[in-house]
């Protein structure tokens, strides 16, 4: 597998290399994640793991005296009992386990202890299987434990966060089940998955795992193993806590070799969609026993956190490399602290609403998810997949903030983060930057101005150098303060009809790139059926929070038996994270109606209720014809502006499609007949 092909150019590079001086980077830039020639193995792991030389101060009294001495020594035995190997193999095994944990435990002081289970056998294995002499895999073994092997607890709650990120609904699963991931991880952490994968599989990833040079990866790892069984997880959901642990924990056991390095390019891939500050806060208090400030405590965190220097650096960015996350900043602070000093880039959706007014809360909630797509669709450097929510950073007033990040994670929403210190961190980090970083920055009304003796006298900004879509979330956030009676209005106004009504010239900072669309020549409502569906595939669903809004329950049966039904198709309603539920798609005269079929028998949601005349664009895959995607907007002097969208697997497509493109040129044709009259 080393050496594919006649190309061994790399293989001799390496040599040269290991002959000299060089570390893990040196091995990755030329193995470039590929596994090691079996006899350049045990330098390789040496170099990488810098014990080139460590092991010469490593020396063996056979001394065998543990308080725990005859655990560890039936271990030993246990394991190596179950080896394949001869009677003289076993022997030597046996004595190499011995000396080398007795010696590693020893070296740990008085206050250490041996515990059954804890991975140390298991993971001596592979490097007893190099054959070097003892001192270079005792070398080799504690340069294992002290880098990659977590200390704590810590790993398994930070794990928890990562799937939380990527993989909400299962999350929630396991948590319903209460199956904490040390139930079934800890045999994968603990050993460096060699408690669960055989010889060959671990050697491989081994090679890969300590070219990377990161101790975070083995918890991607893992979250690939978790993920990629999802669906045989979720059907599970009838058997016991124990069950589902133990199919959990067996999971790498189907591991082959040659599966090794797509297994961990999809680790890498996760790691890459991951906001990457967690690893310097949390990297003392997983795999070290270091204390002081930080997520010692990381049991208590609500979603996985993001600290401020890669906030600001990452919006800053016009562009960013491929694979890295793109934030969308939500501003949960009261309307007035935001006025008084925001990121140019930050949505404000203010908290209060979701406990006052339930009802202005969702529709906020979903002009924040529309202006989400339409900001990642226009390619906007405010506009990302990565929901990063912000309080003011203090704990006592951030209660109504995670109420709000608690409704998102509950709706399962994809990779939801909370911003470090919130508000007063990016003060704080800012400094004499504030007034000319924040939009609308006023040191007179600035919580943190006002509550930080001696703080600099900064200037009013009045945010003249905020982008296009700042000015779009600023002038949302002014709807969403307004009274409740009058949110639902002004917010829908506003997204619908950015650059009309109030809004004068002056105001309007919306420029045609941040306007999805092309111009149409049609009358309105301008329709077509494109070949393939040209929209981003965005993982936030607009539809998530609907049943905020209570949603109206009828009978499927009785729907569709009414006489304005035009005609009826069973789907799938798909929403943007890729989760389906069967439905009904209705037509009639002048709507679109979508039911979704509920756990009781006849039952049903109403979820989509869109008049014909919204719909402005119908498309589809060519690969996929059966994805259907309706898109929803309206005309905005030359653009189409698109402000929402529906997708749909109806296996009768074409059909449906023709059937609805029919029912809205019939309202153009009587709409156009009524006007002549």
């Amino acid at each position: 597998m080393a050496v594919e092909g006649g190309d061994c150019t790399w293989v001799k590079e390496l040599e040269t290399a290991l002959a000299e001086e060089c570390n893990s980077s040196t091995v990755y830039g030329i193995c470039q994640g590929q596994s090691v020639p079996e006899d350049l193995r045990a330098e390789v792991w040496k170099a990488c793991l810098g014990v080139k030389d460590s092991y010469k101060h490593i020396t063996f009294d056979e001394i065998f005296d543990l308080p725990e001495q005859n655990i560890l020594r039936e271990d030993c035995q246990q394991f190596v009992d179950k080896l394949g190997n001869d009677d003289e193999d076993k022997l030597s095994v046996l004595c190499d386990l011995e000396s080398v944990l007795t010696f590693h435990r020893r070296s740990l002081g008085p206050t250490a202890c041996y515990a059954r289970g804890n991975g140390w056998v298991e993971l001596l294995l592979p490097l007893i299987a190099l054959k070097l002499p003892r001192d270079q895999t005792c070398a080799l073994f504690q340069a294992v434990v002290s880098k990659y092997i977590p200390c704590n607890n810590n790993a398994f709650h930070l794990f928890r966060l990562l799937l939380l990120y990527h993989d909400p609904q299962l999350c929630s699963f396991l948590d319903t089940k209460r199956i904490t991931p040390e139930k079934y991880s800890a045999p994968w952490f603990q050993s460096l998955f060699a408690a669960t994968c055989n010889l060959p599989v671990v050697m491989v990833m081994w090679d890969l795992y300590f070219q990377k040079d990161d101790c975070f990866f083995l918890l991607f790892l893992g979250l690939v193993m978790v993920v990629n069984a999802r669906e045989q997880i979720l059907e599970l959901s009838g058997e016991s806590k124990d069950k589902i642990a133990e199919v959990l924990t067996s999971l790498p056991c189907g591991l082959e070799a040659e599966d090794v390095e797509d297994f961990c390019s999809l680790a890498q891939y996760y790691a890459n969609k991951t906001p990457s500050s967690f690893r310097e806060e949390l990297e003392g208090h997983v795999f070290s026993q270091t204390e002081g400030e930080g997520y010692s405590d990381i049991a208590q965190a609500l979603c996985l956190p993001v600290s401020v220097s890669e906030l600001v650096e990452n919006t800053a960015l016009v562009e960013i490399p491929e694979d890295t996350p793109r934030f969308f900043l939500v501003d949960c602070r009261p309307a007035d602290q935001y006025n008084a000093g925001h990121l140019a880039t930050a949505f404000h959706l203010d908290c209060n609403l979701m406990l006052q007014e339930p009802v202005g809360f969702a529709t906020a909630v979903q002009g924040l998810l529309s202006c989400q797509r339409q900001a990642i669709a226009a390619g906007s450097n405010a506009g990302g997949e990565h929901l990063c929510f912000l309080g003011c950073g203090r704990l006592d007033d951030d209660q109504y903030t995670h109420m709000v990040v608690a409704s998102f994670l509950q709706k399962h929403t994809h990779y939801v983060s909370l911003l470090t210190g919130g508000y007063q961190a990016i003060h704080r980090y800012l400094g004499e930057r504030v007034s000319s970083v924040l939009v609308d920055h006023n040191a007179t009304c600035c919580s943190e101005c006002t509550a930080t003796p001696g703080s600099l006298e900064l200037s009013h900004h009045n945010g003249s150098t905020s982008s296009s879509s700042s000015d779009l979330f600023g002038k949302i956030g002014a709807a969403v303060k307004s009274k409740s009676a009058e949110v639902k209005d002004k917010l829908l106004e506003y997204i619908n009809n950015p650059s009309g009504g109030t809004v004068t010239s002056s105001e309007r900072h919306v420029s045609a790139s941040d306007k999805l669309g092309k111009r149409y020549r049609n009358m309105a409502p301008v329709f077509s059926i494109d070949d393939d569906l040209d929209t981003p595939d965005i993982e936030t669903d607009s539809n998530m929070f609907k049943d905020l809004v209570p949603l109206e329950t009828v009978s499927l049966s009785a729907w569709l038996k009414k006489p304005e039904v035009v005609a009826s198709f069973r789907c799938e309603e798909v929403n943007l994270s890729g989760y389906i539920y069967e439905s009904h798609l209705l037509v009639t005269p002048t709507h679109v109606y979508v039911l979704r079929n509920t756990q009781k028998k006849d039952n049903a949601l109403i979820v989509v209720r869109r008049p014909l005349s919204n719909i402005a664009k119908i498309t589809c895959k060519k690969k996929q014809p059966d994805l259907i995607t309706f898109k929803y907007g309206s005309q905005q002097g030359d653009n189409l502006v698109i402000s929402d969208m529906d997708r749909f697997l109806i296996p009768q497509a074409a059909q449906a499609t023709k059937i609805i493109s029919d029912q809205i040129l019939k309202n153009v044709q009587d709409t156009k007949d009524k006007s002549s009259t």
